[in-house]
């Protein structure tokens, strides 16, 4: 089979539109996990078990379950309780949760490498508990974890196909219906897998860019 320049450039518009809607839930999921990882994590430390032994439970629970299962799940089974989303919130959701747990790993640990001297001196400040995780522990933790929340985006960019399986309109989506309209497949999926290349690539080196200039 060769190349057809003429297919390539005709879908190239499609691809672009895909792209971006690729892009828009790998954004929104990105911000989803970021936001309830950190709830997660601030959880999983409370001094009340009756809060830590609960979150403990979930994030293991979707952390050791397939996105794929979950987002079938979010898609065909919660409407059965009239709980509708559209495809892409619903993958937005699916991704947004699913990497949450892991964001809260990466928050734990940015937390747990705080220097036991912040704390002291924040507690020799008589600032207040909330006034601590701010102004002194969350600033550190978080510039020291930046790097691993990068490669976690990256990684639900490449997890974003699978949306295009409850019909989110995205590359892939795109690359499928081109193939199936015009019965040429290696130029639509070819030119899919170099997009997200040209993105996740240089994605990975600037987060390990940033992984030395943070470690230093």
């Amino acid at each position: 089979m060769k190349w057809d320049w003429d297919v390539a450039r005709d879908f190239l518009p499609q691809l672009g539109h895909g792209l971006l809607i690729t892009l828009e839930a790998t954004a929104l999921g990105s911000v989803l996990a970021f936001a309830l990882g950190l709830v997660w994590a601030m959880a999983l430390r409370s001094p009340t078990r009756f809060v830590r032994w609960p979150v403990s439970a979930v994030t293991e629970f979707i952390r050791n379950t397939p996105l794929l299962v979950q987002l079938f799940f979010f898609f065909y089974v919660l409407p059965t309780w009239d709980i509708k989303f559209s495809a892409l919130t619903t993958g937005v959701i699916a991704l947004g949760l699913h990497y949450s747990t892991y964001t809260a790993e990466v928050y734990r640990a940015g937390i747990d490498g705080v220097p036991v001297g912040q704390w002291e001196a924040a507690t020799a400040l008589s600032l207040s508990r909330g006034r601590t995780w701010l102004a002194v522990i969350l600033p550190q933790a978080i510039r020291r974890v930046v790097p691993a929340l990068g490669n976690y985006v990256i990684a639900m960019l490449k997890d974003s196909p699978m949306l295009a399986l409850i019909g989110v309109v995205d590359m892939l989506q795109k690359a499928r219906g081109e193939a199936s309209s015009s019965f040429h497949y290696i130029e639509p999926f070819t030119m899919v897998g170099i997009a997200f290349i040209l993105i996740a690539y240089p994605a990975s080196l600037l987060m390990r860019v940033l992984e030395r200039r943070l470690g230093h």
